[in-house]
C-alpha cells in the first residue's frame, strides 16, 4: 500500500525541531508537497547546518523558539492554526545528555508537554505525531527486535527523557483526546544517516568531518549494533502515520520505525561501507574510549508499522550510504546541495 504525499497540498503543518537535519529534510518533502509549514525551533543546531545550505527558511514560516518557552511556543501555535502537528525538536545526543541532564530533560519532557497543551487548546488540530527514539526501550542486549509493548525505561538521560516524552503523549491521549477529536501517535525511529548531518558525536558525520580533513576516521564503539537508515526512510513512516490517522483515527497507536534486519549493523560495519563508498584511499581506526554507558545490542521489530500500513523500508544500508557519500561530495565541491536532495527525494519517492 503506497502512500502519496499529494496528501498534503495545501495541509496547515506545524513542526518543532525544523531547524535541525532531520526537520530541514521533512520540511524540504512537505514544501515539495505543497503543505503550508510552520516552523517552531532553536537556531539551527550545528555550523554549518543543512537549514542553511539548503536555504530551508524560504520553504517554510520559520518560529526561533525554544519549546521550553510555553508562551512563545503558543503564541506561533496559535497562529499557524495547524491541522497536523510533527513534534521533533529534542536534545538528541547521548553523551551530551550526560553533560547536560537537568537541559535535556526540560527540552524532551517539558517541551513535549507544552505542545501537548497546545493541542489540547487548539480547534483546528486533527492529527499529532510525537517521534521519539529506538532507545525508549529497556535495553536488555537481546538479539531479536523490541516490540511496541516492551517496556519503556531508556537507561541514559537523553533515552530515559524520551521514555518520559512517550508517556506523557500516552497520558495526554488517554486523558484528554479518548474521545478521537485528535488522533495521536508515537513513532521510535532508529538510527538515521543522510546528506546535511553535521551533529557532534555521532558516526556519519564524524566520517565526513575525516574526509573533509583527509584524516583517517576514529570509531568509538565500532561493536554496537544499531538500526541504520537513510533519514528519508523514518521521514516517510512520520508523513504516512500523520496522514492516515487523520483520515481513520484507528490507524493512532505507538510505532517503530527501523530497517529490516539485514540493515542492522555494527558500526564499524557501517564505516567501512562508508570508507568504500567514498574512496580516495579513506581509512578508519578503532578508538574505543570507554565512555559513558551507551546500548551495545539494539534492534526494532516493526511488523506494527508492516501490516498496519502495509509500510516497508525502501533503501538498503548501501543505498543510504550512497546517497549520503552523494549529498556530502557535492556540498564539499561548492555544488547545490539543495538540487540534489530533491533529486534523492524523488528518487526515494520513485
Amino acid at each position: 500500500m503506497e502512500f502519496d504525499l499529494s496528501f498534503y497540498q495545501g495541509k496547515k503543518v506545524f513542526v518543532t525541531g525544523h531547524t535541525g537535519f532531520k526537520g530541514s529534510w521533512l520540511c524540504r518533502m512537505l514544501a515539495g508537497a505543497g503543505a503550508s509549514v510552520t516552523g517552531f525551533s532553536l537556531e539551527p543546531p550545528t555550523e554549518p547546518s543543512l537549514f542553511r545550505i539548503a536555504g530551508i527558511e524560504n520553504d517554510v514560516r520559520s518560529v526561533i523558539g525554544d519549546v521550553r518557552d510555553m508562551a512563545a511556543l503558543k503564541a506561533a501555535f496559535d497562529e499557524a492554526q495547524p491541522e497536523i502537528v510533527l513534534h521533533l525538536a529534542a536534545q538528541p545526543i547521548v553523551r551530551e545528555s550526560y553533560r547536560n541532564p537537568a537541559y535535556t530533560y526540560e527540552t524532551n519532557v517539558m517541551g513535549t508537554v507544552h505542545l501537548l497543551e497546545c493541542v489540547r487548546n487548539s480547534s483546528t488540530v486533527r492529527s499529532f505525531l510525537n517521534v521519539t527514539t529506538d532507545k525508549v526501550y529497556r535495553n536488555r542486549e537481546w538479539p531479536w527486535g523490541y516490540r511496541e509493548n516492551d517496556e519503556l525505561d531508556g537507561f541514559d538521560p537523553y533515552s530515559n527523557s524520551k521514555s518520559c516524552s512517550e508517556l506523557v503523549t500516552h497520558s495526554y491521549r488517554n486523558s484528554f483526546f479518548a474521545d478521537g477529536r485528535v488522533a495521536i501517535s508515537t513513532a521510535r525511529a532508529g538510527n538515521v544517516i543522510g546528506g546535511g548531518d553535521f551533529a557532534s558525536d555521532r558516526i556519519i558525520p564524524d566520517c565526513i568531518r575525516a574526509a573533509e580533513k583527509g584524516e583517517p576516521i576514529a570509531v568509538r564503539n565500532p561493536y554496537s549494533t544499531r538500526p541504520y537508515q537513510h533519514v528519508l526512510e523514518p521521514l516517510y513512516a512520520y508523513l504516512m502515520i500523520a496522514a492516515r490517522q487523520m483520515q481513520d483515527g484507528r490507524c493512532a497507536g505507538y510505532y517503530n520505525v527501523g530497517p529490516d534486519d539485514a540493515d542492522c549493523f555494527q558500526t564499524g560495519a557501517l564505516v567501512e561501507l562508508f570508507v568504500r563508498r567514498w574512496g580516495e584511499g579513506m581509512k578508519w581506526i578503532d578508538r574505543s574510549d570507554g565512555g559513558p554507558h551507551e546500548a551495545g545490542f539494539l534492534k526494532l521489530d516493526c511488523s506494527l508499522l508492516k501490516s498496519t500500513f502495509g509500510w516497508k523500508p525502501r533503501w538498503n544500508l548501501e543505498t543510504a550510504v550512497a546517497m549520503t557519500v552523494e549529498w556530502s561530495k557535492i556540498w564539499l565541491a561548492g555544488g547545490d546541495a539543495r538540487a540534489c536532495m530533491d533529486r534523492q527525494i524523488q528518487a526515494f519517492l520513485g
